[in-house]
C-alpha cells in the first residue's frame, strides 16, 4: 500500500487539509530463457496497474510534470507542446482526494552476439488518467486549468496522457567489469488537450512568452556509457 498525505488547502495549517487515502499497486515479471536465438539470451516481461500509487508505474526516473516541444502548422502559433503531469491524486478546496489509476506494460529481448558484445531491443507502454474527478478539479469551475481554459483557447481540457517508448541498447564490455554501450530511445507522448496556450516565457529552456499549439510529441535521444564495475 502506499498513503497519500496531501498539504493543505492554504497556506498554514488552520486551513485543513483532506483526510490520507491508501493508494496500491499490483505487478508481475516474466522471464523467458533457453530460447534458440542464442545462449544466455533471454526474454522479459513486466506488466503493472497502480491505483494511487503511480511511481510504481512512471517510477522516480520520469520527472512529475514535463513539457515536449515541436513544430507547428497553425498560423500565428510559435510551437507546439505536449503536457504531461505524473500525481498520485488530485484534491481541490475543501474535497477529499481523488486518486489517479494507471497502467503499463515493457519488455525486453537481449540477445549475446559474443561474450563481448550483446544488444537488447525494448519497449515500454504506459497509460495514465485522472478519472472523472481528478479531471473536474483540474478542469471545472475552479479547477487548477480554469483560468488557463478560458484565457488561451484550450477547446479540450483532459490531464490524461500516454507514453510509448521503443529502443535499441549495444554494449561492448572488453574486459570483465568494464562496458560501453550506445542507446537510442524512441519515444512518443499521446496528450490529450487540444487547442492553444500562451504561457509567460521559460527562462530554463529559453523558450519564449508566445502561442504554442496543444500536440502529441516525438522524440528520439541517444545515450552513451561507459561503466565500470568493481
Amino acid at each position: 500500500g502506499h498513503n497519500i498525505h496531501a498539504a493543505y488547502y492554504g497556506g498554514t495549517e488552520p486551513t485543513g487539509h483532506p483526510s490520507d487515502t491508501w493508494g496500491w499497486a499490483v505487478q508481475g515479471a516474466l522471464q523467458i530463457k533457453n530460447i534458440p536465438t542464442g545462449p544466455g539470451d533471454t526474454i522479459n516481461i513486466q506488466a503493472v496497474y497502480t491505483d494511487g500509487a503511480t511511481r510504481y508505474n512512471f517510477q522516480n526516473l520520469a520527472p512529475q510534470g514535463f513539457a515536449m516541444y515541436g513544430g507547428t502548422g497553425v498560423p500565428g502559433a510559435y510551437q507546439s507542446v505536449g503536457l504531461a503531469a505524473v500525481a498520485d491524486g488530485i484534491f481541490g478546496l475543501g474535497t477529499g482526494i481523488s486518486k489517479v489509476q494507471t497502467w503499463g506494460m515493457r519488455g525486453a529481448f537481449n540477445h549475446n552476439w559474443d561474450p563481448y558484445w550483446s544488444s537488447s531491443l525494448y519497449g515500454a507502454y504506459a497509460q495514465l488518467k485522472y478519472g472523472n474527478g481528478g479531471t473536474a478539479l483540474l478542469c471545472g469551475p475552479g479547477g487548477a486549468l480554469t483560468g488557463l481554459v478560458g484565457a488561451a483557447g484550450i477547446t479540450t481540457c483532459n490531464p490524461d496522457f500516454n507514453v510509448a517508448q521503443l529502443g535499441l541498447i549495444t554494449r561492448w564490455t572488453p574486459v570483465k567489469g568494464l562496458t560501453f554501450s550506445a542507446d537510442v530511445t524512441y519515444t512518443h507522448l499521446d496528450q490529450k488537450f487540444v487547442g492553444l496556450i500562451a504561457p509567460a516565457a521559460q527562462a530554463g529552456i529559453a523558450k519564449p512568452a508566445a502561442v504554442y499549439e496543444l500536440k502529441d510529441q516525438n522524440t528520439v535521444s541517444m545515450l552513451l556509457r561507459a561503466q565500470r564495475n568493481w
